[in-house]
């Protein structure tokens, strides 16, 4: 008999619990777990579109169109679940019983206490409006962010952006989280188009006339290679003098290139200056 009476009372509770609002708190939650996984689902899907219109294209590089399309992705990805989040808290709060109107002024002191811990957040969340809109950088770009109170910038390749926090990776493979509030400056280094820039070092006593005539002659054969054509948006062209020094003058080479294909044509070229030169007898170390 005292089993049954508990059976009948672990019912009843349950029962009770279930009528009070326990089911609606649970189909919430559930509810927006798989909303995640859908609005996950959506958005790699979109992401994975972009990337195969990339690969299946005969470009070298992505648009500046398909880089934001992708950051945008995950910027509204971001958004969208942070403000179901925030609205399924407020369903379950009111089904536990909170008044969500008796909480409006605890609410309005407990942000104004917050308000100041949270300046860099907001901070942060406004400054990355700004990038996504302006198209500052997108997904792909390779750019080079100076931080507060860091000497040193933050180098690599954009990998995920949030209206809180970019993402790179650097050379190294290593992970970069930078939150965008603390961002002073951005270089981007592959939007549009990039520029290779070479110093060749040459003895002060080497005829500078012969010098520009062999580098010019590296930049037509380089232009005319059908590899490194595909790279470049022109001829590379020879600049001039650049530094002088008692034993030394740097001459200049310079080229245009795809975006973010620089650092890959300025080693070739090096590759082509250094050999032209040792065959004319010049020691340079570019």
């Amino acid at each position: 008999m005292t089993t049954n009476l508990a059976d009948g009372s672990t019912f009843a509770e349950a029962e009770l619990w279930v009528r009070s609002g326990g089911l609606e708190i649970v189909l919430y939650v559930i509810g927006a777990m798989l909303f995640t996984r859908l609005a996950q689902f959506v958005r790699d899907r979109v992401t994975r579109r972009i990337d195969a219109g990339f690969q299946s294209s005969d470009s070298l590089v992505r648009s500046e169109a398909a880089k934001h399309r992708h950051a945008l992705a995950q910027v509204l990805t971001w958004v969208l679940l942070t403000v179901v989040y925030f609205l399924v808290t407020l369903q379950v709060l009111r089904r536990l019983g909170f008044e969500l109107g008796g909480l409006v002024a605890p609410a309005a002191v407990l942000g104004a206490a917050l308000g100041f811990g949270a300046q860099r957040i907001v901070q942060d969340l406004l400054a990355g409006f700004f990038l996504i809109t302006e198209r500052q950088y997108g997904f792909g770009d390779v750019v080079s962010i100076a931080v507060t109170g860091q000497a040193v910038p933050a180098d690599g390749t954009v990998e995920d952006v949030t209206l809180r926090i970019t993402t790179l990776r650097n050379v190294d493979g290593e992970v970069i989280h930078v939150p965008n509030g603390q961002i002073v400056k951005v270089t981007n280094l592959s939007k549009d188009w990039a520029r290779a820039a070479i110093d060749v070092p040459v003895p002060a006593t080497s005829d500078i006339n012969k010098v520009n005539e062999i580098l010019r002659d590296v930049g037509t054969k380089a232009y005319a290679d059908r590899k490194l054509k595909a790279l470049l948006l022109d001829e590379p062209t020879v600049m001039g003098l650049e530094d002088l020094t008692v034993d030394q003058m740097n001459i200049r080479m310079v080229a245009r290139t795809l975006p973010g294909k620089q650092f890959e044509v300025g080693r070739e070229l090096r590759v082509r200056v250094a050999a032209a030169l040792r065959r004319e007898g010049m020691s340079e170390t570019a």
